[in-house]
Order: C-alpha cells, then sequence, then structure tokens
C-alpha cells in the first residue's frame, strides 16, 4: 500500500505530495512526528526496534513516530503513532522541530511528549523490547550501541544537551 506525504523545504514548507518511500529513496526532505514518553516518575521510554522493521533494525530509540500523512499536522500523526504502535490514546504536546540531516534525512522531527498512565501494548511488528529508564540511565547509554541518530539528537535536545 502506498503511503502519501508532503515532500517539504528547508522551512518546512509544502511542496508537493509524493510516496514516502520515493522521498526516502531519493533524500527527499518530508515530516516525521514523534513523541518521547514518560511516566509520572520522570522515567523515560527506551524501545529496541523490531528486527525487520526498516529503517535501523534492532536499534535503540527513545522516539515513537512515523511520517506525518498529507494535510496531517505534527501533533495529530504523533497521536496516531502511539496508538499504533504502543495501543495508547493520550494527548502529545508539541515540544520542538528539528532538521536532522543524519539516518534516512533530510527530515523534518516534530517532537512531542507524552505522560503514560496506562500499561502498553506494543506492536511486535514495530517494537521487540522497551523499558522505562531515568534520564541519568539515558545519558550512559545513547552513545553505546545502535541508536537511531535522530533519536539520540532528539534525546540531547530534550534533555538540554547540546550535540558533541
Amino acid at each position: 500500500m502506498r503511503e502519501l506525504i508532503e515532500r517539504v523545504d528547508e522551512h518546512d514548507r509544502v511542496l508537493e505530495v509524493v510516496e514516502r518511500a520515493e522521498a526516502v529513496r531519493l533524500r527527499w526532505m518530508h515530516r516525521i512526528a514523534t513523541t518521547i514518553c514518560r511516566v509520572p516518575t520522570g522515567r523515560i521510554l527506551v524501545l529496541r526496534r523490531a528486527d525487520g522493521h526498516v529503517p535501523f533494525p534492532g536499534h535503540y530509540d527513545v522516539m515513537v513516530g512515523g511520517g506525518v500523512g498529507v494535510g496531517e499536522s505534527y501533533e495529530d500523526a504523533a497521536a496516531r503513532e502511539l496508538l499504533e504502535e504502543l495501543g495508547i490514546g493520550v494527548s502529545v504536546g508539541f515540544l520542538f522541530k528539528f532538521l536532522c540531516q543524519e539516518g534516512i534525512g533530510p527530515v523534518w522531527f516534530g517532537v512531542h511528549e507524552a505522560l503514560i498512565t496506562e500499561p502498553l501494548a506494543p506492536d511486535p511488528s514495530e517494537i521487540a523490547w522497551h523499558a522505562w529508564l531515568t534520564e541519568l540511565e539515558l545519558r550512559r547509554v545513547v552513545d553505546r550501541g545502535p541508536f537511531v541518530p535522530a533519536g539520540r539528537e532528539a534525546l540531547r535536545r530534550y534533555l538540554g544537551r547540546s550535540a558533541p
């Protein structure tokens, strides 16, 4: 099934509607909506992508998300992705957006935050493992092992750290 998205420019303005696979293959700028999840105690969700997940199979990440559909806002896409990937319907709050050149980039990432108070039901085709880590634990592991590049950058921004 074809996934249509909006190709955007360096200012995140819509240029045209394209297939997501084509945008990734040709490295056209497009939008990804993501969410960093916390529980009331402050721990942050870290997940390992399923081995069959493309891109970055088996990599760790702190963001849950996916492509922003045609005419969809970052916020609506982020909430939809939480429902699809974690089985939870919660509100999200927009935090920031950044243009990531690494990984599948260049891609605009709209980063949100969600407070999670209900059990997760991760989609096994997307998420192989998950845990709740403290900020200190995340700071210690973000540069070890396979970590999604945009997730690493978003985490640094989220925690108020600049990239080295």
